[in-house]
């Protein structure tokens, strides 16, 4: 038995009325298969391309490595050059992940590439990100700082993408002051008798293909795993609902800097506290 996972809407396209009823205000997924074909980037956007026009950009690299009380926040695990990422994704797999690279900053030249789509929400223009990934990389379960609309649009290859909303957070075994789950659960093959609450959640699949668009809403969870090589670009725009809005100003200006302030004065320790009070935390809830 596995995660209890619905597979999430499908649709060709979609008018902004359509979007805005069906699935902006019950805030509900949905891919959006072919929204894109008229962009530059549909044809143009490939591993090979990306090293084309910036292959000699020196790119922030992630790995799977747990937190460290010494890490910062984001803070690369290493650096290369988009050349030999490139060339490393097509010749072995890699855990090595590029994550929230600013294409608007470093190539400019990709701006011509694409347009900000009309959803009838205003998108943060400073801030489409990209993410790359090699064969079997993943994200840990996380959900964005800010709480976000998020437009996830995918290039090349396969992605297998899981999400859960903040009412799931019970069953998640969620890091208190964090974004992000028990780094030790596998959401592709969780589990569950290691990690029981995770048989109560329910959350949403699907699998990603080159030009779909997936829509997140506000403060879902996602867990992202390269299926192939490939990558994906997210435009945002600012939570709506008060309460979503009010979490991520928490967030920012609360939270992160909490947790800061914890790590240097108790260094690891704290990481492991937070570690032990999410298994401690989860199995009160499940109890009652």
């Amino acid at each position: 038995m596995g995660l209890h996972l619905t597979q999430i809407d499908r649709v060709e396209t979609i008018s902004k009325k359509d979007f805005i009823n069906k699935y902006f205000k019950p805030q509900k997924p949905v891919v959006i298969e072919r929204f894109i074909e008229d962009w530059p980037a549909y044809k143009k956007w490939s591993l090979s391309y990306m090293k084309e026009v910036a292959g000699d950009k020196i790119v922030p690299l992630y790995d799977d490595r747990p937190v460290n009380y010494k890490d910062g926040f984001n803070e690369p695990h290493a650096k290369m050059k988009m050349s030999e990422y490139v060339d490393l994704l097509k010749k072995e797999p890699t855990k090595f992940r590029i994550f929230l690279w600013n294409i608007l900053k470093e190539v400019p030249i990709l701006q011509r590439d694409f347009s900000y789509p009309d959803f009838g929400l205003r998108l943060m223009k400073g801030l489409p990100m990209l993410f790359f990934g090699g064969r079997d990389s993943y994200t840990f379960m996380h959900y964005d700082i800010d709480l976000a609309n998020i437009f996830h649009f995918h290039f090349e290859g396969k992605k297998k993408c899981i999400l859960f909303d903040q009412n799931q957070n019970k069953h998640l075994y969620k890091i208190p002051y964090s974004l992000i789950t028990r780094e030790d659960i596998d959401f592709n093959e969780p589990d569950l008798k290691k990690w029981p609450a995770l048989q109560y959640a329910k959350g949403y699949v699907t699998e990603l293909e080159h030009g779909n668009v997936l829509y997140m809403p506000e403060g879902y969870w996602h867990y992202m795993r390269y299926i192939t090589p490939g990558f994906s670009m997210s435009l945002r725009a600012i939570a709506r609902k008060p309460k979503n809005l009010s979490k991520a100003i928490y967030n920012v200006f609360i939270m992160r800097s909490l947790d800061t302030v914890m790590r240097r004065m108790r260094g690891q320790k704290w990481i492991d506290w937070k570690n032990e009070q999410a298994i401690t935390k989860t199995n009160c809830k499940l109890n009652e």
